[in-house]
């Protein structure tokens, strides 16, 4: 039995890439799928998701729920298709949802099955996980660890100069989060964009046979990246790896630290993300601190992505 995760994500390419190692990995039980709007619609990212359970054959035990339409700046959201493809997953066509698809209430239900051994992995825009720290406080409090894709620290951001694409849609919601929230651990660009994938590995995993629409997603993505930046080795699997830190603690290096989330609209800094790194301030008591991963081990990535991948190996 794995670690119990519920992953809430919006269903793009790097997300099928994280549910794709979930699946195929012995250490992760994803219990649950918040299905947001994000890199596509709510409507698209629910096909999305219900494609990929199909794909994999998900047990049915795992629940596929619908979750936030628009952020709560009240805009309607911005997708990326030359980034993640018209349907989120590059070239592939997932088909209109036929499945059943349960109220977003039932999270309460999920909380409450694994309480106190449930993760929560938020690799998407943070609406829906706002959401319930609005609603249910209390009931929050019983989530053992909160795992967050988003941010960008004295690097540069993925929408404004600053600003990373999660903490950029919706910073109201990111802000409640980190408010409320305890035993968070942030997984920031610093991190996220050094997680690469080479089209070599690509390659070899799909010549192993065991994660079939790798390959499809993840040259669709790298042809992307590599427009953006002709240097680039590989494709950035921000939500795997984001994934990969709820099981595999040792890889990163942290420090925790206060967080604070710029609001102002129409900005460059909207929702960029600033760590008090200050050594001669005495925070007070309650000045909320969180883990950042400012760094990470790439041969350790390596070994375990392409071990859980390709079911070889590798050391």
């Amino acid at each position: 039995m794995g670690q119990k995760v519920l992953f809430f994500g919006d269903a793009g390419i790097d997300d099928a890439v994280a549910l794709t190692y979930a699946y195929l990995s012995d250490d992760i039980d994803i219990v649950g799928v918040v299905a947001d709007y994000g890199n596509v619609s709510r409507v698209q990212t629910i096909a999305n998701v219900q494609y990929l359970a199909k794909v994999f054959k998900f047990p049915s035990g795992v629940r596929i729920i619908g979750g936030a339409e628009n952020p709560m700046t009240g805009e309607q959201p911005i997708f990326y298709p030359e980034v993640h493809g018209v349907y989120g997953l590059g070239p592939i066509e997932p088909g209109t949802n036929a499945g059943v698809i349960e109220n977003f209430f039932e999270i309460v239900k999920i909380i409450e099955e694994y309480q106190n051994e449930l993760i929560i992995v938020n690799a998407g825009r943070l609406t829906s996980l706002a959401t319930l720290f609005l609603l249910y406080q209390s009931l929050m409090k019983k989530v053992k660890a909160f795992y967050i894709m988003g941010g960008a620290f004295w690097v540069p951001g993925n929408v404004t100069a600053v600003s990373e694409a999660n903490f950029h849609a919706d910073p109201i919601a990111v802000r409640i989060v980190l408010t409320y929230a305890k035993n968070v651990t942030i997984i920031p660009l610093n991190v996220t964009d050094r997680a690469l994938v080479t089209p070599e590995m690509v390659n070899y995993i799909d010549y192993k046979g065991k994660a079939p629409i790798i390959k499809p997603i993840l040259d669709f993505y790298y042809h992307f990246y590599k427009s953006r930046n002709p240097s680039i080795l590989g494709s950035p699997v921000h939500d795997a790896i984001t994934l990969m830190a709820c099981v595999r603690e040792d890889m990163f290096t942290y420090r925790t630290l206060p967080v604070h989330i710029v609001l102002e609209d129409g900005t460059t800094a909207r929702g960029q993300s600033i760590a008090d790194i200050r050594t001669y301030i005495k925070f007070d008591e309650q000045e909320k601190k969180h883990r950042i991963a400012f760094d990470f081990d790439y041969n350790f990535f390596f070994r375990d992505f392409m071990t859980v991948l390709t079911g070889e190996t590798f050391t």
